[in-house]
C-alpha cells in the first residue's frame, strides 16, 4: 500500500455500530485498516474513541475512501486547512467539491474550526473569507466565484449520538415501530414536543391529504390552536381537501360523516379551489369570510406560517401554492431552519423533500400507516427518523389528549 491517512472515530462508536460500519466501509472500498489505538467509554454517557491509519494502493483510491467515510463523521487526524476554489460559473460547483451530510460540519481556515451554518444533505460548502465563516449552499445557488470547498481535508463531521428523539424511543426497539399509538408512545411524543418548546424552537408539521381524509384534520387542528405548531409545509391536495370538507363536508367527494359516496362529489375539489382562487388565495377567503372553518382557517387565524408545494399532478390548483419546484424548496427551506422538530404526517413525496432539508440534530417523527416511508426517509440519509406505523386519526386524537393534560412529572 503506498498512501495512507490516520483517522479518529469519537463518540458513541460502538452502541450506535459507527466503528463497525467504517470498518466495513473501508474493506468495501478495496482499502485496510490498522487499529493504532482504541479506548472504550466505561459508562453508558461516556465516549469511545478509535484511531484508524486507512491504506490504500494510491492516493486517489485513498481519497474516495476518506470522504466515503467522513459521511459518517469520520475526522482526519493530521488537518490541513480546508481547500477552496472558486465557482467556475452560476449553478456549477467546482469538479472537485465536497458533498455535505446533515451533520454537524466544520471547517479549517486559517488554523481555526469554524462551524458550518445550516447543515444540508446534498450541497456544497461556500466559505467567506473575510468574515471567517462558512454555509452550505444548494447548487443552484452557488455564483460564479464563490469559494468552496474542495476535497476531503480540513473538514470535520460531527456523528450524531443519543439524541433526543432517539432516547425517547428506545424501548420500540427499532427506528420503525408498528406499535399502535398506545398512551407510552404518545405520551413520549408529547415530552419531546415539550422539550423542544422549552428550548425555544420550532415544531414543523408536513401534512398529506390523509390527515384529511382519515378526518384528523380537527384534531391536528386543536394543535394548531394550542400553539404547538409553528411551520406547516405540504402540498395542494391536503389545502383542497381540507377547504373541501369544510365547504362541502366531503373529501374526495366522500361524506366525511357518514363515509359515503355524495352525488356530484367528484366535484367539489375543484369548486372548492374555484371558490378560493375567486377569492385571491386561502387568506383572502378567510378575510372575506368564505372560509369559516377547518384546518387551514385556523392556521390563517393563528397566523401560522405555511408552505405548499406544488407537483405535476396538481388540479388548480390554489393560489397559495408554489408551482416552482426551486422556489418552493427554498421557502422550505428558511422555515426549518430554526427546527426542533419535525412531525411527518402521511406525505411520502413532501416528508422526503423536507427531510432532505432538515439537519440531523433535528428530532424527526414520521407517522404513516405504510411503513415504507420511514424506511424511505432513513435509506436517503434522514437517519434521525423515528417511524410509528398507524392511522394518523388515531395518533392525533390521542396525541391531543395528551397534550391537553397536565405535564407528567
Amino acid at each position: 500500500m503506498s498512501a495512507y491517512e490516520d483517522i479518529k472515530l469519537e463518540g458513541h462508536i460502538i452502541d450506535s455500530l459507527l466503528l463497525p460500519r467504517v470498518l466495513d466501509e473501508i474493506l468495501e472500498r478495496g482499502g485496510e485498516y490498522r487499529i493504532l489505538r482504541f479506548r472504550m467509554g466505561r459508562e453508558k454517557d461516556d465516549h469511545s474513541l478509535a484511531l484508524l491509519r486507512v491504506s490504500a494502493s494510491n492516493e486517489e483510491q485513498l481519497e474516495t475512501i476518506l470522504r466515503g467515510l467522513q459521511q459518517h463523521g469520520v475526522e482526519i487526524v493530521e488537518q490541513d486547512d480546508v481547500r477552496v476554489e472558486p465557482a467556475p460559473c452560476d449553478g456549477v460547483f467546482p469538479e472537485d467539491f465536497y458533498s455535505t451530510t446533515n451533520l454537524e460540519t466544520f471547517v479549517r481556515t486559517e488554523g481555526r474550526w469554524i462551524a458550518v451554518q445550516w447543515p444540508e444533505m446534498d450541497c456544497g460548502i461556500v466559505v467567506d473569507r473575510a468574515a471567517g465563516s462558512a454555509c452550505t449552499v444548494p447548487l443552484i445557488q452557488v455564483r460564479a466565484g464563490d469559494e468552496i470547498v474542495v476535497g476531503s481535508h480540513g473538514i470535520r463531521a460531527v456523528p450524531l449520538g443519543h439524541d433526543r428523539a432517539s432516547r425517547a424511543f428506545e424501548f420500540m426497539g427499532s427506528a420503525v415501530s408498528s406499535e399502535k399509538p398506545k398512551r407510552l408512545v404518545v405520551a413520549k411524543v408529547a415530552r419531546l414536543m415539550r422539550e423542544v418548546r422549552t428550548e425555544g424552537k420550532k415544531i414543523v408539521a408536513v401534512l398529506g391529504p390523509a390527515v384529511v381524509h382519515t378526518g384528523a384534520a380537527p384534531a391536528f387542528a386543536k394543535l394548531v390552536a394550542g400553539g404547538w405548531i409553528d411551520v406547516v409545509l405540504g402540498g395542494n391536495a391536503v389545502a383542497t381537501h381540507d377547504i373541501e370538507s369544510a365547504l362541502f363536508n366531503t373529501s374526495l367527494g366522500i361524506n366525511l360523516s357518514e363515509g359515503e359516496s355524495v352525488e356530484g362529489g367528484h366535484e367539489h375539489h375543484l369548486r372548492a379551489i374555484n371558490r378560493v382562487r375567486r377569492c385571491g388565495g386561502i387568506r383572502q377567503a378567510v378575510d372575506q369570510g368564505v372560509l369559516t372553518s377547518g384546518l387551514f382557517y385556523e392556521i390563517v387565524r393563528r397566523d401560522i406560517p405555511y408552505v405548499l408545494a406544488g407537483s405535476i399532478r396538481d388540479d388548480g390548483p390554489l393560489p397559495d401554492v408554489i408551482t416552482d419546484a426551486v422556489e418552493a424548496q427554498q421557502a422550505m427551506r428558511e422555515h426549518v431552519r430554526e427546527a426542533g422538530l419535525c412531525m411527518m404526517l402521511c406525505s411520502m413525496l413532501h416528508s422526503i423533500a423536507t427531510g432532505n432539508l432538515l439537519p440531523a440534530t433535528v428530532a424527526t417523527v414520521c407517522v404513516d400507516i405504510n411503513p415504507a416511508v420511514a424506511t424511505k426517509l432513513s435509506d436517503r440519509g434522514s437517519f434521525q427518523t423515528i417511524g410509528i406505523v398507524t392511522d394518523v386519526g388515531l395518533f392525533l386524537d390521542e396525541l391531543v389528549a395528551e397534550l391537553e393534560a397536565a405535564p407528567r412529572g
